[in-house]
């Protein structure tokens, strides 16, 4: 951990507290990666809420717009993507953790938040933030980050598009440390490049996304809220399933 948790319990990052509640009763839309998104019609987005990751911006022109928001929690996707980031990501809201603020890296569109990295079931992983102002836990996935700035947004409905669950580990690819890099195409994202060739990337363990996934479930609907998997097909069965094209 870079913190402790009694120092972000303690103190409020102000650019991110401006969000508090800032779409309270409204519904959203977080885009994941997997190779599903580009199966429904982005043109219904448009006008909603929507939340971006990661390497969103390689399919911009399919999409036809930028998120509402973008986030990206993996310092391996900050290093690899320092220059698209700043040179694509120009419209959206970004959020990172204040470890990436730089000097050349700040821009008006950026706020940090305090991230905790931790997976230490012995102090209650995973464990789901409330006050994306005071920090915002890990969960093995970028979208945790989304899910919890949109409950401190105050969406009541959140829907998933493009959460395949589902990950192919090349054999091919190098390790160094707990880092991958890939040799080849990316075969579980919308983009071949999205962690291709050279692209360093974490082991996608997706039995700990789901635990924290269920966190995540939990702290909405004990709220009276929801979280909807829109996506098309995948393994994702945390949450209740919905068909995209039915919410337009």
């Amino acid at each position: 951990m870079f913190y402790s948790i009694y120092y972000f319990t303690r103190t409020q990052r102000p650019e991110v507290k401006a969000h508090w509640n800032k779409h309270k009763g409204q519904r959203c839309f977080i885009l994941g990666g997997g190779p599903s998104l580009l199966k429904i019609d982005p043109k219904p987005l448009e006008n909603e809420v929507t939340f971006g990751v990661n390497c969103i911006f390689l399919i911009y022109e399919w999409l036809g717009f930028q998120p509402t928001y973008y986030a990206v929690e993996d310092w391996l996707v900050y290093e690899d993507r320092f220059d698209d980031i700043r040179t694509f990501v120009t419209e959206s809201h970004c959020f990172f953790p204040i470890q990436f603020s730089t000097e050349v890296f700040d821009r008006g569109n950026h706020s940090y938040f305090r991230a905790m990295y931790d997976f230490d079931v012995h102090i209650g992983w995973p464990n789901f933030s409330k006050n994306a102002s005071k920090l915002i836990w890990s969960g093995g996935t970028v979208s945790y980050v989304c899910l919890q700035l949109a409950f401190y947004m105050g969406f009541s409905e959140v829907y998933l598009i493009g959460f395949d669950h589902n990950y192919t580990k090349p054999s091919d690819v190098k390790i160094k440390g707990n880092a991958w890099t890939s040799q080849r195409n990316d075969p579980n994202h919308f983009h071949p490049d999205y962690f291709g060739k050279g692209k360093r990337w974490h082991d996608p363990r997706v039995d700990r996304m789901a635990k924290a996934y269920k966190r995540a479930k939990q702290a909405f609907e004990s709220d009276g809220r929801r979280i909807y998997n829109a996506t098309v097909g995948g393994k994702l069965e945390v949450f209740e399933r919905v068909d995209y094209q039915s919410l337009f």
